[in-house]
């Protein structure tokens, strides 16, 4: 390699590595803001921000799971729903659209009448803890959209489930 080409090549490496200054949008050395403040203080919108929709999903949770051929809830997803109720009451301008699902065992039919039954008892139970009717929907998809693929148990459970998924509403009931 001649002078020229590992001149070009070191001239090349340090212009880049000029790029990557962590400091480039100013705060001091990526703080996250002049105040020294990290990016996961409660910033809008972030999972730490108990109004936005982040939190809802990962921290109180957005699904719960159900026995085979069952839409009873179980304890743990009625906690799960106790803290979705609270969230939705907390924050009036979220919709909610509620997904039942099944695993890919039984015909696309019934799958799709146990989604249905599954969504409907999680919306019954959200507006027993006092979340308006009007703000949620339910929806089925059977066994038509599983999170886990494979013919067994551990996928089958997962695939058994309702979703809240939030929308933002600026329609006022």
């Amino acid at each position: 390699m001649t002078v020229f080409k590992k001149a070009a090549i070191v001239a090349l490496v340090l212009a880049t590595a000029a790029c990557t200054n962590p400091d480039r949008f100013g705060g001091g050395a990526g703080a996250g803001g002049a105040d020294g403040a990290g990016l996961n203080t409660g910033a809008a919108g972030s999972a730490s921000d108990p109004a936005s929709p982040l939190f809802f999903n990962q921290t109180i949770g957005d699904r719960v799971l159900f026995a085979v051929d069952t839409s009873t809830i179980t304890p743990e997803g009625q906690t799960i729903l106790d803290g979705q109720a609270q969230w939705l009451l907390t924050n009036a301008d979220y919709r909610a659209v509620i997904e039942g699902h099944a695993d890919e065992q039984g015909t696309r039919e019934y799958n799709l009448a146990l989604g249905q039954r599954r969504a409907n008892a999680v919306r019954e139970y959200l507006v027993s803890r006092g979340v308006p009717s009007t703000r949620l929907q339910v929806t089925s998809f059977g066994k038509e959209r599983p999170i886990a693929i494979c013919s067994e148990e551990s996928c089958y459970a997962q695939n058994r489930r309702a979703v809240t998924v939030l929308s933002f509403s600026d329609v006022t009931s």
